[in-house]
């Protein structure tokens, strides 16, 4: 072998071995702290949310071998903020949600598993006012969304909205945002607003906890399906540990005592793999509602 090939076969063996330690050196230090940070969006109340996840959290300390930390964050962006600073490693997105944080992390996150619920999710407007029947009943009346982030509590309300040629921001007397599901209900309950858009998961739980009257509190509309939640991960997590996970949603089972405290508290019947794919239409929605630049 002649000293330039010499030299040069030294240092394409250095580079590749440079990059295999870098590689390594990623996929230890995912893992090197033990520990899984997880988050999700608070669209409900936090010791809400720190209730529903608490079940959820000891099964996937158990299928990873990681110490599992729930981290509440104050509103939406902040959920996405967390998993691309890597502050956070997995998080419970909405469907809009999750399109920010693809956007905004060019393409670096992946969405895990979403509930089977997740594919044809719906949101509910109701109301208190006998005179609101229809969405084109809205002019001319107050309205509450939840948060500007939520998928379900304002994103894909509005777009049905516009869809039934009603412009919130110009038909409607005032827009107001409560910042989460169980806040818009309150609003309507209470007399603050006329109408109100949000989940129908969370509406028919505090309607089944008799947290809310629906003979006072009505819905009067509710929306085709589209997809909605998922949990996310930040795509260069070791894919080892991205199996487990995944793994360890799709094993839930209702037919055992575990699995079926689990899935009930998450609302969920069963999770499913999903893809970025599914969260087209979203993307879409938000582009032309002009909330995604």
């Amino acid at each position: 072998m002649t000293s330039s090939l010499r030299r040069s076969f030294l240092k394409n063996l250095f580079l590749t071995s440079a990059g295999s330690l870098l590689v390594a050196g990623a996929a230890l230090a995912q893992s090197s702290t033990g520990v899984l940070r997880v988050s999700a969006i608070p669209d409900e109340a936090p010791t809400e949310l720190q209730r529903k996840f608490k079940p959820l959290g000891d099964y996937l300390a158990k299928a990873t071998g990681l110490k599992v930390e729930f981290t509440p964050v104050t509103d939406y962006a902040a959920s996405v903020e967390g998993l691309i600073q890597r502050k956070i490693d997995m998080v419970w997105f909405g469907g809009f949600t999750f399109v920010q944080a693809n956007a905004r992390s060019k393409g670096q996150v992946t969405p895990l598993v979403q509930r089977a619920e997740d594919e044809k999710f719906r949101s509910v407007f109701i109301t208190t006012q006998p005179g609101i029947n229809k969405l084109e009943d809205l002019r001319g009346k107050t309205l509450s969304f939840g948060s500007e982030s939520s998928t379900s509590g304002h994103l894909m309300p509005r777009s049905f909205l516009l869809g039934a040629k009603v412009n919130p921001d110009t038909d409607l007397k005032r827009v107001a945002f409560s910042g989460a599901h169980d806040a818009t209900v309150a609003a309507v309950a209470g007399g603050k607003v006329d109408a109100g858009a949000l989940n129908m998961s969370v509406w028919e739980k505090l309607v089944e906890a008799k947290k809310v009257d629906p003979k006072v509190v009505r819905v009067f509309y509710t929306t085709p399906g589209y997809y909605d939640y998922n949990w996310t991960v930040r795509s260069d997590m070791d894919p080892a540990l991205k199996k487990k996970i995944t793994d360890a949603f799709l094993a839930l089972d209702v037919s055992t005592p575990q699995g079926r405290e689990i899935l009930e508290l998450q609302r969920a019947t069963k999770f499913i793999p999903t893809k970025t794919a599914n969260y087209g239409a979203i993307e879409a929605a938000a582009r032309n509602a002009g909330l995604l630049k």
